[in-house]
């Protein structure tokens, strides 16, 4: 007995792509900023400790910053991503696949989402400096339309996570200073997923009796940063800035919706009402190695190297409370191989001070994606390189007081997917793992825009 059916692990597999997915703004799995200041200079600014937002970049900056500081930052992010020419097949043999009907084009996200942070800290004396972190380093969320092809693979998911990281700095001398903090990060992740119950016995055949199931699921992880500065003249800076792994375990639960007229054989086969579902992930760590240039009393110029290691997400299992019968078969995991690549982003950026309280920022990167081709693109996150172009300024308020606004524009490149349900394997039948087996393509056209306003307050 062949059923093609999708299953609770393919949904929560989506949640766990998803952690890696604030993909309208940047690539891999991070949101892309986590401060106006260094926004504006395309994160090119790392080494400037600026403001109280260095505890995101390098802690080792609060050794930089006077009495007690706050900076509080809100991005407003206008993500587009769209596919277009999208097709998808149920399973069966080669040639003869029964097309998926429904929508082949579309908008995946909303217009506009609101993403805030918050930075506080306090100089102790001339050696020590402590603070605290409250920021989003993730954030996204991805819907196909109900009746879309490429319903089956994912049709909705949502991530929103939060950083708590107090931090400690220590100048060790006028030239160098280091900085360590805790990470404590709170995520939590939605998912919707159809599943093809027509194909069941009885179920009246290919999409005739569509369900769904709602996914949500939470956890805390736990990781650390580490920073170091130099300052090599009175014009010139360096610095490392180090952050670890977190790893997640997203315990959650799955609610299925059925037909009212057909729920009896999928609730025998496995698909309960409600059941448990879990799936361990892991955020990679990253290095980066930043600097900046005083030309002259106007001029800064600012670069950094950041290196990823996405390779970690190269393979994904997920356990889910019911066994399942799948293709004659039965199975309780769905496994995921999207083979991610290390990645680097390289950003330059200058500042330039126009009158005492008025300076200029802008900056240009370039953000490497992690997917390796077209057959490890995620249809829920259709990541490709991308090309940042940031501007913005910084005007002084009062001896106490600033504020920042910037501006990003993001081109991403043009990108295709290949997906399918196949956990891995080189067709339907290799791999026994609950899925639906189905698989199609979309091509995607992807750009975000990012307004941030952020106040700087000293005491």
């Amino acid at each position: 007995m062949k059923l093609k059916q999708l299953s609770l692990s393919v949904m929560l597999l989506g949640s766990a792509a998803s952690l890696f997915s604030a993909q309208a703004v940047a690539s891999g799995y991070h949101f892309g900023t986590q401060s106006v200041s260094a926004q504006a200079t395309a994160n090119a600014s790392a080494a400037e400790a600026a403001d109280a937002s260095t505890i995101f970049y390098n802690a080792a900056g609060m050794s930089k910053l006077s009495g007690t500081q706050v900076s509080g930052a809100l991005n407003l992010v206008a993500p587009s991503v769209k596919y277009r020419n999208a097709q998808g097949f149920y399973p069966g043999a080669p040639g003869a696949q029964q097309a998926i009907q429904g929508r082949d084009s579309g908008k995946l996200t909303d217009d506009l989402v609101a993403v805030p942070h918050l930075y506080l800290t306090h100089k102790i004396d001339e050696r020590f400096a402590v603070g605290v972190g409250v920021y989003v380093p993730y954030a996204s969320e991805t819907e196909y339309q109900r009746d879309s092809v490429l319903r089956y693979n994912v049709n909705q998911t949502g991530l929103k996570t939060l950083d708590v990281n107090p931090a400690l700095s220590i100048k060790l001398n006028e030239q160098h200073a280091f900085g360590v903090g805790l990470l404590a990060q709170y995520a939590k992740a939605t998912l919707r997923q159809f599943a093809n119950f027509g194909a069941f016995p009885g179920g009246g055949g290919n999409g005739a009796n569509d369900g769904y199931a709602e996914v949500e699921g939470d956890d805390w992880g736990f990781g650390f940063t580490a920073g170091w500065l130099w300052d090599v003249s009175d014009r010139s800076r360096v610095g490392l800035s180090y952050r670890s792994k977190v790893k997640h375990t997203l315990d959650g639960t799955a609610k299925w919706s059925k037909s009212a007229a057909y729920s009896t054989t999928p609730n025998a086969l496995g698909y309960k009402d409600n059941e448990g579902a879990k799936v361990d992930v892991v955020t990679p760590e990253s290095l980066s190695l930043h600097g900046m240039h005083r030309l002259d009393p106007r001029w800064n110029l600012f670069g950094d190297v950041t290196w990823t290691r996405h390779s970690r997400f190269d393979r994904v299992e997920i356990e889910y409370e019911n066994t399942k019968v799948v293709n004659g078969s039965t199975s309780n995991k769905t496994i995921l191989v999207p083979d991610w690549k290390d990645t680097y982003k390289v950003s330059l950026g200058a500042s330039y001070q126009v009158t005492d309280p008025l300076q200029l920022r802008f900056g240009v990167a370039y953000d490497q994606s992690p997917v390796p081709d077209d057959a490890h693109r995620l249809s829920t996150l259709p990541d490709n390189d991308r090309i940042w172009l940031s501007l913005g300024g910084k005007y002084e308020l009062s001896k106490q007081s600033s504020v920042n606004l910037a501006y990003s524009y993001i081109h991403i490149k043009d990108a295709k997917a290949n997906v399918n349900g196949y956990c891995g394997g080189a067709n339907a039948a290799a791999v026994a793992c609950v899925s639906s087996k189905t698989n199609g393509s979309a091509e995607y056209r992807s750009h975000a825009q990012i307004v941030g306003v952020q106040y700087n307050h000293s005491f």
